[in-house]
């Protein structure tokens, strides 16, 4: 099949995108965030989906999770005699009043859940990568002695829960943006801890998929490097996916507009589903724009299906990037071939070429912006005149507690 790489400055057609002054979603429904939850779409495609296990949440443990601070129960590899007071976190070993150790146990409350993890652990290798009903602590690696999602104990699955936004966006914000959000009661969301067995993912071959109307319409990488060797088997990793969504996807998943990731290791044969993601624009398009994918030209099922097998030519550098490919009839004699040319539309497939200037184009830390207090990140994002607001606030702070520690010099 026809595909080429592009640039993720997207180029959505002009005439598509005239009159238009939002992105034209369609109205997105609670239904639909629950139907991208983990444990509601797990148990349909658990063949097809790296090994994982799901662990039900209290509502006591949700109640930790929401809880300011970070308190980790205690470890049995816990020191007595070593404490990290000014850490702000802190496990139950910090103080060898047993009455006191007791009350910092966190998970006095979720005991049976506590244990249940333990098992998991032991039963997943000993390693295991956690995550929430629709998102993984990607932005709290930073915390982490390994410096990734890679978990050996609880206590390391809790330091990446509490310490994520994402997590958190999880726990509060599920149905924000969705349809008649005020008008009906939030659906009771079952919460569950997603653990899956840890494996060393290449990077390279995870992409994301956009489905519209029940039709693969797009895909593109996941990881913003360049690799060189996808551009030439770009073919075969596309007709790998459209196969794999038509026969295990595209009639079995409850809505007809969604995303899906998916990872296809060595020999780029079998497909393995990621995550489900909802319709909408909390989801990253990655090196598409949402007003693309919205807007794109579609023809219809009924056309595609009346196609007969076909001859493909590929697209040379310069042609439309994966909109249409020009294909012949198996059955045609060679001398009308040109009469016979028919157009077919393809799924758009982009790779980050080796000049995009998304390209090795990371001088700034993948969700960096979650690492810093939201004022910071408010201040800067609104202009020079917030920041110097923000900034004279800062000195002004420095300056009470500079003077508050003179006066308790003096007082000592």
């Amino acid at each position: 099949m026809s595909v080429q790489g592009v640039t993720s400055e997207a180029q959505a057609s002009a005439p598509a995108e005239e009159g238009l002054t939002e992105l034209p979603f369609p109205p997105v429904t609670k239904e639909h965030i629950l139907n991208c939850s983990y444990h509601n779409w797990h148990p349909k495609y658990r063949a097809i989906t790296p090994k994982a296990r799901l662990v039900p949440l209290p509502s006591a443990f949700l109640d930790y999770l929401r809880s300011d601070g970070i308190i980790l129960p205690p470890d049995e590899n816990d020191n007595p005699n070593w404490s990290d007071n000014d850490s702000g976190i802190f496990s139950g070993a910090d103080n060898n009043d047993d009455e006191e150790e007791e009350t910092l146990d966190p998970s006095v409350n979720w005991r049976d859940t506590h244990e249940a993890i333990e098992r998991t652990i032991e039963e997943l290798g000993g390693k295991v990568a956690p995550k929430l009903n629709w998102s993984a602590p990607k932005d709290a690696t930073w915390i982490a002695a390994t410096n990734s999602m890679e978990c050996r104990t609880p206590n390391d699955i809790y330091l990446l829960l509490k310490s994520s936004d994402f997590i958190t966006h999880d726990l509060a914000h599920a149905f924000d943006d969705t349809a008649n959000q005020s008008a009906t009661p939030d659906p009771e969301i079952s919460y569950h801890l997603v653990l899956r067995k840890w494996i060393t993912l290449n990077p390279s071959v995870e992409f994301r998929c956009f489905v519209r109307n029940r039709r693969l319409i797009a895909l593109c990488q996941r990881d913003l490097n360049h690799f060189d060797f996808l551009f030439n088997m770009q073919d075969k990793l596309l007709r790998t996916v459209q196969e794999f969504f038509d026969t295990r996807l595209r009639d079995t998943f409850p809505d007809a507009n969604f995303t899906f990731d998916v990872y296809i290791p060595p020999p780029h044969n079998k497909v393995w589903v990621v995550d489900f993601n909802p319709w909408a624009l909390r989801t990253d398009p990655l090196l598409f724009s949402w007003m693309e994918l919205l807007t794109m030209d579609v023809p219809d099922v009924e056309q595609l299906e009346e196609e007969t097998t076909v001859r493909l030519k590929i697209a040379q550098p310069g042609e439309s990037s994966g909109q249409v490919a020009d294909l012949v009839d198996d059955d045609s004699d060679d001398d009308s071939d040109d009469d016979e040319v028919e157009e077919i539309w393809q799924p758009e497939f982009r790779l980050v070429r080796r000049d995009d200037p998304e390209a090795y184009g990371f001088a700034t830390p993948q969700y960096s912006a979650h690492k810093l207090p939201k004022d910071v990140v408010d201040a800067s994002s609104g202009g020079e005149g917030n920041l110097r607001e923000f900034a004279m606030q800062w000195k002004e702070a420095q300056e009470m507690a500079e003077q508050q520690r003179a006066e308790d010099s003096e007082d000592d």
